[in-house]
């Protein structure tokens, strides 16, 4: 991770503006990068890229490889023949404040098949060519996904344990008969489209002297194409249903525990193999991002197992995870760890032998810090070697937070920020850009100092999250303005 100090924003894709109902890759995203550098931010982070299924949260995808076709811009479609205007005549209206999933999902598919016809119809042309290269280059993963999700929507959508046997048990004559549906080709040329528009993204990003956090989830969804395609991975039973899943014990916060409910993994089989398949999931991550958010660190080092079926996670056991030897081979393969240790929770020791065993910078969350003033989470008592954050999209904004938070700590807030409550958000900002952390992140959503609409996601609540979208006209020269000043007298500019 960064060793000079340097500062970005975090906002994932989905929640820029544009005219389609949901942020996605075109004019508006490099637009955004160009507001990010003009306050002086060297960094963009963003949430998992994958594409999403129920509940949309991009983390339960339907691949740990896939990109999110819902963020292909079709403006950027337009321009490379691939859509015409009377394709997009038909635009519904969408609201602009946030993303309404059911009448944008229709519309984007309704598009990426246009846009698939279209392609069809052209002649053979330099498309074409970076297409088929497109499918060797990623052949590891992208035969599978394809096959799953042309499976999926033949059978109606429903999660692959509802399949026919042959295709769950993926019976090799089932695949060859499925594999003949020009669906498969369909999402293949879905994923061909989010990667050649996110690479370029990506390209103008660095060309602007910054770079993107991204984000990976430990656990990856029951219902994916990594779970159908490697069940020897996974605590399955022979009729491919988990056996034990993913959640964390009881605690102050939840009396019953989180219930996850993603399939773990038999981390012996993974090891056999020198974790052959982490390996190739880390090494698509890298293609697309420049430092990684490696998501429920702890869970290396132990995971809580409850049975399947359980209706809470208050019934489980703690179970070893590989520990520093999955560090150490995923450090032998790659080289240095671009890893950004998401050590949240309860941490025990051996986790933080872990994370300092690899020089990992974890994370610190000021809105945690108000319980005491010795409270590892205030910036005062933070290492340079640390990823600092306003809060985090699990988290409420910091007017959010406040609003509901104890007396006591409202309290402790306003003293320790020499602040009202009012101002509290950039007061918050500017006393973590001041802080000695190497790297300090704040939410869009806290830059424009808004409250709790705009939350990103509630934990543990169904419906109504990931919605958020930020406006054209909030993106103004004077915030920009401000934050770049903040960069400059707080040294977090690039060094010339």
């Amino acid at each position: 991770m960064a060793t000079e100090r340097v500062a970005g924003v975090l906002l994932h894709p989905t929640s820029l503006p544009g005219p389609d109902g949901i942020g996605d890759l075109g004019p508006q995203a490099y637009r955004w990068i160009d507001w990010l550098a003009s306050a002086g931010c060297r960094l963009w982070q963003i949430l998992p890229l994958g594409p999403t299924g129920y509940g949309d949260s991009p983390y339960q995808c339907f691949s740990a490889f896939a990109g999110n076709p819902y963020l292909v811009s079709p403006e950027l479609l337009l321009k490379e023949g691939l859509l015409t205007d009377e394709d997009l005549a038909d635009r519904p209206e969408f609201p602009v404040d946030r993303v309404d999933y059911g009448p944008v999902i229709h519309w984007k598919l309704t598009l990426l098949d246009r846009a698939s016809e279209h392609f069809k119809s052209h002649p053979a042309n330099q498309l074409h060519e970076e297409f088929e290269a497109f499918r060797r280059q990623e052949a590891n993963w992208l035969g599978d996904f394809a096959l799953f999700m042309a499976i999926k929507e033949a059978q109606g959508g429903v999660s692959w344990e509802h399949w026919p046997e042959p295709l769950r048990k993926r019976d090799l004559q089932a695949l060859y008969e499925a594999r003949q549906s020009e669906a498969v080709q369909r999402h293949a040329f879905r994923q061909f489209l989010f990667f050649k528009q996110w690479n370029a993204l990506r390209a103008y990003a660095h060309s602007k002297d910054m770079k993107i956090v991204g984000d990976a989830p430990i656990f990856v969804a029951y219902d994916s194409a990594d779970v159908w395609a490697h069940p020897h991975l996974f605590y399955l039973d022979d009729q491919g249903l988990p056996t034990i899943v993913a959640g964390v014990p009881p605690d102050y916060f939840s009396p019953t525990g989180q219930l996850w409910g993603n399939p773990l993994y038999r981390w012996e089989v993974h090891a056999e193999s020198d974790y052959a398949w982490w390996l190739e999931r880390l090494r698509a991550i890298f293609k697309q991002v420049d430092f990684v958010r490696l998501d429920h660190f702890r869970g290396f080092a132990g995971y809580w197992a409850v049975p399947y079926g359980n209706p809470t996670a208050e019934i489980g056991e703690w179970c070893p995870g590989p520990a520093q030897p999955f560090f150490t081979a995923i450090r032998d393969a790659l080289g240095d760890l671009p890893i950004i240790a998401e050590d949240l929770g309860v941490i025990t020791p051996d986790v933080v032998e872990m994370r300092e065993a690899f020089n990992l910078p974890g994370m610190r969350i000021f809105q945690f810090g108000f319980g005491k003033p010795q409270d590892p989470f205030l910036p005062h008592n933070y290492a340079r070697n640390c990823v600092a954050y306003t809060g985090t999209h699990d988290n409420d904004t910091v007017l959010g937070w406040y609003k509901t938070a104890p007396k006591k700590e409202q309290k402790l807030a306003r003293k320790y920020l020499d602040s009202t409550a009012r101002n509290l958000p950039w007061a918050m900002i500017r006393m973590l850009w001041a802080s000695v952390a190497n790297t300090v992140v704040a939410p869009m959503q806290d830059l424009l100092a808004l409250g709790p609409e705009a939350r990103m996601n509630f934990p543990g609540k169904l419906g109504g999250n990931w919605s958020w979208r930020v406006r054209e006209e909030q993106m103004t020269v004077e915030l920009s303005r401000k934050l770049l000043e903040f960069n400059t007298i707080y040294d977090r500019l690039p060094v010339k």
